[in-house]
């Protein structure tokens, strides 16, 4: 496994995995190849994969020990995990690790189509989880269970639903690692956020991480619109896949899924903004938070043309990327107008290269070259110091969080190989 980070990540992350294996297939796909099956071990029976997949290593809170999955019927025997997931963004990766392998043909072409027909039934399984236990009313949107499943932690996307959290006065008392690797305290999530995330974590286990009885106790369930428009091209991606194995059933099933959740994600939009919203499940109310989320339906390619022309003008406009005191033309995590941006916390304000690179490459995808170039070229402006930050200030351009950040590096790796 490569480690989210050297010291403040020492283990897997699931979607920090993914876009490094898309970094990896650049350098050595039997090195990305090896990225992927060392995340899919720690695969549950039911289909999820853990946002964390747990090293030797120590250093890290929370650790295995907080998370107890081994109390979960569904968590696998000899590997130790969290117990939420992340994003789907593997599929993506899946893609690339084929087309470089062909590209290098050979023994390596050889190791790469193997891998897909070898893993192609694990990644079905991961997003048929997702469109059954996490849209169990088949709306089209993925429910999640906590902030960290949508790898955007602390976003404002979540103030208001974690406000209705209430921690236990039985909630086990807690120590810190994260602050101690930033410069400075203020980058990362307050003690009062953490006591939240760590009730819901509480939580969950109680119930052994059973998707049923979580819906019921669980007190932070959202409808995540990003998350949504991450599946449906990752399922867009995967069907491709399914194509040229011969699995015409399993590809139609993908098609399907890609559909309902980029319908989803289309429902979800603002007529007044212009920008899509996440659902909070349990008051039932919108929330509408300006944040980079709600360019959704643009990053999905929404079947409304009306909607995606909107939300391009809104992208590039003054509010986001043409923001004149930005930096780089890039995509904060909150927009720069908004007068509760926090530019150096975190997902309330910083720009993150990993975001710069899904929306550049979707944009690739979508036959929007332009778009891609605009993006790629201030990105690497951005990086060009080297310091691989974990995010960075959108009005200076400082690295922020964790540095040598390691799915930074490997966007840096797929941008300047094309």
């Amino acid at each position: 496994m490569t480690a989210a980070a050297p010291r403040l990540y020492p283990h897997m992350w699931s979607w920090d995995s993914g876009l490094i294996a898309v970094g990896l297939a650049r350098l050595s796909v039997p090195r990305a190849i090896t990225e992927l099956r060392t995340l899919l071990r720690a695969q549950w029976s039911t289909g999820m994969i853990p946002h964390i997949v747990f090293s030797a290593g120590d250093g890290y809170f929370p650790g295995p020990e907080r998370w107890g999955t081994e109390s979960a019927a569904a968590a696998p025997a000899a590997v130790r995990t969290s117990g939420i997931c992340q994003p789907p963004v593997h599929a993506i990766a899946v893609r690339r690790i084929l087309d470089a392998g062909r590209a290098a043909g050979g023994e390596v072409r050889d190791q790469a189509e193997a891998f897909v027909r070898e893993t192609f039934g694990s990644w079905l399984a991961w997003h048929r989880w997702l469109a059954t236990a996490r849209d169990p009313d088949r709306r089209g949107l993925v429910e999640i269970h906590h902030g960290w499943e949508s790898g955007m932690d602390n976003s404002p996307r979540w103030d208001e639903p974690y406000a209705a959290v209430v921690p236990g006065a039985d909630l086990p008392g807690f120590v810190r690692t994260d602050v101690d690797h930033v410069g400075d305290v203020r980058e990362r999530p307050t003690d009062a956020e953490y006591g939240r995330y760590l009730w819901i974590v509480e939580q969950l286990r109680r119930v052994r991480y059973d998707d049923d009885a979580a819906r019921e106790v669980v007190a932070f369930r959202v409808a995540d619109v990003f998350m949504s428009a991450i599946l449906a091209v990752a399922s867009d991606e995967l069907a491709g896949l399914g194509d040229e194995l011969g699995r015409v059933e399993d590809a139609a099933e993908l098609r399907e899924l890609a559909g309902r959740f980029r319908a989803g994600v289309l429902s979800t939009v603002s007529p007044a903004t212009g920008l899509a919203r996440d659902l909070d499940r349990r008051s039932g109310r919108w929330i509408e938070t300006e944040t980079i989320a709600g360019f959704a339906p643009l990053f999905c390619g929404a079947q409304d043309g009306a909607v995606v022309a909107r939300q391009r003008e809104l992208f590039w406009g003054e509010r986001w990327c043409g923001h004149p005191a930005l930096a780089h033309p890039l995509p904060p995590s909150v927009s720069p107008s908004d007068p509760g941006m926090r530019p150096r916390t975190y997902w309330r304000g910083p720009v993150w290269p990993i975001v710069s690179w899904l929306f550049s490459w979707a944009f690739e995808r979508q036959g929007d070259d332009d778009g891609a170039r605009r993006l790629r070229d201030a990105s690497l402006r951005q990086l060009a110091a080297g310091d691989f930050g974990e995010y960075y200030e959108p009005f200076t351009g400082e690295p922020l969080g964790s540095l040598h950040q390691s799915w930074t590096a490997a966007v840096t790796l797929d941008w300047l190989a094309r």
